[in-house]
C-alpha cells in the first residue's frame, strides 16, 4: 500500500521518515517530494509498505502524530491524475486573419 504523508517538517529526510514507519512493519520505499527548482523538500512524500495491515497500523498510529513540531497527515495515496487541465486553443493564431 502506498501512503501519502503530508505536513512533514521540512528538515525531515528519507532515512528519518523510513525509521518512523518501520516501527510498524517493513517499508518498501520512501520518497520525499522536492521542489524541482530549489531542491528543497515540499513538506510531503510517499511511503510504500507491501503488508496492507502494517500500512493500516502505521496510518492509524502516525496520522495526526506530532513530529518536529508538526502534525503529520497520513492516508492512503490516491492514484495520480494525469489530466493537467489547460486545454484551449494552443495554435497561437487568436482567430486573426
Amino acid at each position: 500500500m502506498k501512503m501519502y504523508v503530508g505536513n512533514m517538517p521540512f528538515s525531515m529526510n528519507e532515512t528519518e521518515l523510513r525509521e518512523l514507519f518501520e516501527k510498524h512493519g517493513t517499508v518498501d520505499s520512501v520518497n520525499i517530494i522536492t521542489d524541482r527548482d530549489t531542491g528543497r523538500p515540499r513538506g510531503f512524500g510517499f511511503v510504500e509498505m507491501s503488508d496492507d495491515q502494517a500500512a493500516r497500523d502505521a496510518m492509524g498510529a502516525l496520522d495526526n502524530a506530532m513530529v518536529g513540531g508538526r502534525n503529520l497527515k497520513v492516508n492512503e495515496a490516491r492514484p495520480r491524475n494525469n489530466d493537467r487541465g489547460g486545454g484551449g486553443d494552443r495554435g497561437g493564431g487568436g482567430g486573426r486573419w
